[in-house]
C-alpha cells in the first residue's frame, strides 16, 4: 500500500487541510489537532459531536505556524469575537498545552442521535494536541475498506491507496522516514454521520454499518517510534509480526 492522501487537521472538529508530505513525530502530523475551540462559561471544549456546526469551518496552518480559521461565508480570523458570533455562544481558540500534562474534557451528548439540551457529560480527551485518546496520534484508513464512503467522514491522518490496514494490527512498518507500531482499530461515533461541506448529506447508516460490520470500529490508530517525513506516493513497508 502506498499514501495516497495525507490530511492534518489543526483545530479538533473543523475541516482540515489536504498535504503533499509532512512530519510525524510522536504526537502524529506536526500541528495535527494543535488547537481547539472551548466554551468560556462550562469550560468544555467542543467537538462536532455535540455541535455540528464546526464541520463547516475549517482551519489551517499560517505561515508563521499559527493557524487561522476559515467560516462557512468565507471568512478568515482567529477574532474570538467573530468566532463566538459563528457558534452562537462565548468560546475561545486554545493551543494545546506545551507540557503535555493537562488533560481537557469535552462536552458529549447523552444521546447523540437526539440530544436533550438540557443534559451533559463530559470525556476526557488526551494529554498535550487534543486527540481523543492519547494512543491514537496517527490514524490510517485504505480506500479498500473506505468503499464508497467519501474520505472525509473518517478524518484519517493518511489514507492507504489498497486494501488492509485491518491486518497492520500489532504490527510495526515504515512509512517514508517514520517508523509506526499499529495497534487497534479506532471507535466511530456519531461524527460520521454528520454532514459536511462538499455534498456530504446525514447519512445514519453510515454509523450503524460499521457497527453491524465491523464491531464498530474502522481505521488503524499507530505510534510513532521514529519520527520522519512522510510524502504522497509513499510505500508502507511491513518490517516485524
Amino acid at each position: 500500500m502506498r499514501v495516497r492522501e495525507l490530511w492534518r487537521y489543526p483545530v479538533k472538529s473543523l475541516q482540515g487541510e489536504r498535504l503533499t508530505e509532512g512530519e510525524v513525530g510522536p504526537l502524529g502530523i506536526e500541528g495535527d489537532r494543535r488547537w481547539a475551540l472551548f466554551d468560556r462559561d462550562t469550560g468544555f471544549g467542543l467537538t462536532a459531536r455535540r455541535v455540528p456546526e464546526l464541520l463547516f469551518g475549517a482551519a489551517r496552518l499560517r505561515p508563521d505556524g499559527g493557524v487561522e480559521v476559515v467560516l462557512p461565508d468565507g471568512t478568515t480570523t482567529v477574532d474570538e469575537a467573530v468566532l463566538s458570533g459563528w457558534l452562537g455562544r462565548r468560546v475561545e481558540l486554545r493551543a494545546a498545552p506545551d507540557d503535555d500534562v493537562d488533560v481537557p474534557t469535552y462536552e458529549s451528548a447523552v444521546d447523540e442521535d437526539g440530544p436533550d439540551p438540557a443534559e451533559w457529560l463530559q470525556w476526557e480527551g488526551a494529554p498535550g494536541p487534543f486527540h481523543d485518546s492519547p494512543r491514537i496520534r496517527l490514524s490510517l484508513v485504505s480506500t479498500g475498506t473506505l468503499g464508497t464512503w467519501d474520505r472525509r467522514r473518517f478524518r484519517a491522518n493518511v489514507v492507504l491507496d489498497g486494501a488492509g490496514e485491518d491486518a497492520l494490527r500489532g504490527t510495526e512498518a515504515e512509512l517514508g522516514g517514520a517508523r509506526l507500531r499499529f495497534g487497534t482499530g479506532i471507535p466511530r461515533c456519531v461524527m460520521t454521520t454528520r454532514p459536511q461541506p462538499g455534498g456530504i448529506a446525514r447519512d445514519t447508516s453510515v454509523l450503524k454499518t460499521v457497527h453491524r460490520e465491523r464491531d464498530g470500529v474502522l481505521a488503524v490508530r499507530a505510534a510513532v517510534l521514529t519520527a520522519g517525513r512522510v510524502r504522497v506516493g509513499d510505500e508502507l513497508r511491513r518490517t516485524a509480526d
